[in-house]
């Protein structure tokens, strides 16, 4: 924890577009395609920016500062995708299809929900932190890993897969668990994963339902909350 929150801000600022500009640079090289650079952001982005809630002292004001990288990256992407800024290289990296205007829909919602939920919830709540780790871990290794291994298509929802279902819970899982770990170990959050376990494997549970539905690019917005809902009756 730095006393000075603007360095913590900083250092957020700096970790962050690291991360979203080296994912675009592998993707205008090619090194990458642009579906796996987007969930590789996708993926990523939400454990280091919640590790990077450790940075920041205890003021009042500190989930507001925090929520102005989101806020930030979000604005970008808006601009990005209304063609205000030209920035091919994100495009490639966000988009499906190399249209801009994608970037619109997922990647904003994706956006929009890091500033609400470390607004609302910051890291004396597990509610955020979980619906985050579940949108995070769980619904975009579901998308990569259902695309990458064969299996069958479920019944309700032809494009997505049982593999797909199966990570999503499972990843959701594994990164919500990873992160309540950690903020218990710091004193943010009382007693252990073992008290949390039982509720997170409920909430992934769930999520995994809600991901499976044949809705597409809503699930940055359903998946985190039905997980809020979830995490509002069962972890307060």
């Amino acid at each position: 924890m730095f006393d000075n929150n603007l360095i913590a801000l900083a250092l957020t600022i700096v970790i962050a577009l690291a991360w979203l500009r080296l994912n675009d640079f592998f993707a205008h090289k090619g090194w990458i395609s642009s579906t796996l650079s987007r969930k590789i952001i996708h993926i990523g982005t939400g454990p280091i920016f919640v590790l990077c809630w450790l940075f920041f002292n205890d003021s009042p004001s500190s989930p507001f500062i925090a929520s102005l990288v989101p806020l930030g990256i979000t604005t970008q992407f808006a601009l990005v995708g209304t063609g205000v800024i030209k920035d091919p290289a994100a495009v490639e990296a966000m988009s499906r299809t190399g249209d801009r205007k994608e970037i619109l829909y997922g990647p904003l919602f994706y956006g929009i929900v890091f500033v609400i939920l470390t607004v609302l919830f910051w890291r004396t709540s597990p509610v955020g932190m979980v619906a985050l780790m579940i949108l995070c871990g769980g619904d975009g290794l579901a998308d990569v890993l259902g695309k990458k291994i064969r299996s069958f298509s479920l019944p309700w929802s032809r494009k997505k897969t049982i593999v797909g279902s199966i990570t999503m819970f499972f990843g959701g899982l594994l990164f919500s668990s990873f992160i309540i770990s950690v903020f218990t170990f710091e004193g943010y959050l009382p007693g252990s994963l073992a008290e949390y376990f039982p509720v997170l494997v409920l909430i992934a549970f769930v999520a995994m339902v809600v991901e499976s539905l044949p809705f597409s690019d809503i699930d940055n917005l359903t998946v985190p909350l039905v997980s809020v809902i979830m995490g509002l009756i069962f972890l307060r």
